[in-house]
């Protein structure tokens, strides 16, 4: 399994990067998972997006799904007749049509260019080679970790998430977390420190940490010690074209 970095930025993207978004690729299939700001054009440095078999959506922050609208441009508009499957969590027909609307496309724009499922995070999805699977996570609106596993290898992706045991035990023995690092100041609610991501990391077993959604003008020497302090060895910090080949 091969995890690329697309995007690591927060809400608000690091100079010429993007927001949430990773391509993550096994046995021939091609996921892209998130769809944030700026998302789109970094994929179409690694992956055509008409080459993509699924798209998986964690929740429904602008900086996770706005890029999903010039997505859906170039599959409507574009040369290429394909319709990659979107599985989004529920209530995201109502937030995609308002984004549609309101960047005065047609309300079912993404729906038109998309086949689209609304996932239960119950859900246990199967992607050509990949399996998928969700846990529900504290936000300030319900968001979703997300776990790939294909081959023997697992990568869990926390989303964006406060504090919370769910995510260590959804992680535990995870060969990759890929964590949030928001914050420099905790505020125990909807976003983790560099130091409570490596701790989450810790209590989760996990083999690899590395720390994400982090702006650039985080100390990310800074980070990374604060990370290693919480996970009790060194984790790594994400950066944009960045990939983690994990498995034989």
């Amino acid at each position: 399994m091969r995890i690329t970095v697309l995007g690591k930025s927060p809400a608000w993207q690091d100079a010429g990067g993007a927001c949430s978004g990773y391509l993550v690729e096994a046995g021939g299939s091609t996921v892209l998972l998130d769809c944030g700001c700026g998302v789109f054009g970094k994929l179409r440095r690694h992956r055509e997006y008409w080459e993509i078999d699924a798209v998986v959506i964690t929740h429904l922050h602008a900086d996770h799904i706005l890029d999903l609208v010039p997505y859906a441009s170039g599959l409507r508009y574009g040369p290429h007749s394909v319709r990659p499957k979107l599985y989004a969590p529920p209530d995201a027909l109502a937030a995609f049509s308002g984004m549609c609307a309101a960047t005065n496309m047609t309300a079912d724009h993404i729906e038109l260019a998309f086949d689209v499922t609304l996932y239960d995070p119950a859900d246990v999805l199967a992607i050509g080679a990949l399996s998928v699977r969700f846990q529900p996570v504290p936000h300030y609106i319900p968001a979703n970790a997300v776990e790939f596993a294909a081959g023997g290898a697992r990568f869990t992706f926390s989303a964006d998430c406060g504090p919370n045991q769910a995510l260590c035990d959804f992680a535990a023995g995870t060969d990759l977390l890929l964590i949030e690092a928001t914050l420099p100041v905790s505020d125990g609610e909807g976003h983790l420190t560099p130091r409570e991501a490596g701790e989450h990391g810790a209590k989760a077993g996990a083999r690899r940490v590395v720390l994400t959604h982090f702006s650039d003008e985080l100390d990310v020497g800074w980070a990374l010690a604060e990370g290693a302090r919480g996970f009790g060895a060194p984790v790594e910090a994400a950066q944009s074209g960045a990939t983690y080949d994990l498995g034989a």
